[in-house]
């Protein structure tokens, strides 16, 4: 089955009534985890951003604490794993403060787990990447927004 373009699909709902709308939502919400996230933060979420990071935040807080540091491979699977959830929320967002807050807060984390990322080179390639990140996406924002972050990421760039 070939899908429909987004402009073919954006006309074809807007013929669509509202409780034809509601229907196929709740439908499209039952077949992915990721479908339903996005349909709560749009719902619920959005209107309060603020909390929205400090709920990603804590959620990445209680990931970081269940790392394992007593072996490399098992701490850089793991690291991965909670940097693919919080791209996942990023994505829902769609900005570029979020984005940042939490790749900071991600690379604070590491800092912080006590894990020697000279034994490791993935695991300096993966912090360094997300430094990467963050750069691009301050070098995107607005002066006074660059300023803060700035002063921020002195305090993790340190290596």
């Amino acid at each position: 089955m070939k899908s429909a373009s987004l402009k073919e699909i954006k006309a074809r709902l807007e013929n669509l009534s509202n409780d034809e709308l509601i229907s196929l939502i709740t439908r499209l919400s039952k077949f992915k985890k990721e479908n339903k996230e996005l349909i709560t933060y749009v719902l619920f979420e959005e209107t309060n951003e603020v909390l929205y990071v400090q709920s990603v935040k804590d959620e990445m807080d209680i990931l970081f604490k269940s790392l394992n540091t007593d072996n490399i491979y098992f701490a850089k699977k793991n690291i991965r794993k909670i940097i693919r959830i919080v791209n996942r929320y990023i994505k829902y967002s769609e900005q570029k403060t979020t984005e940042v807050a939490l790749l900071i807060h991600a690379c604070i984390k590491i800092k912080e787990s006590g894990l020697n990322l000279d034994k490791s080179q993935a695991l300096t390639n993966i912090y360094f990447s997300l430094l990467k990140r963050i750069n691009k996406a301050v070098d995107s924002m607005h002066e006074d927004l660059q300023f803060d972050f700035n002063k921020e990421l002195a305090n993790i760039n340190i290596f």
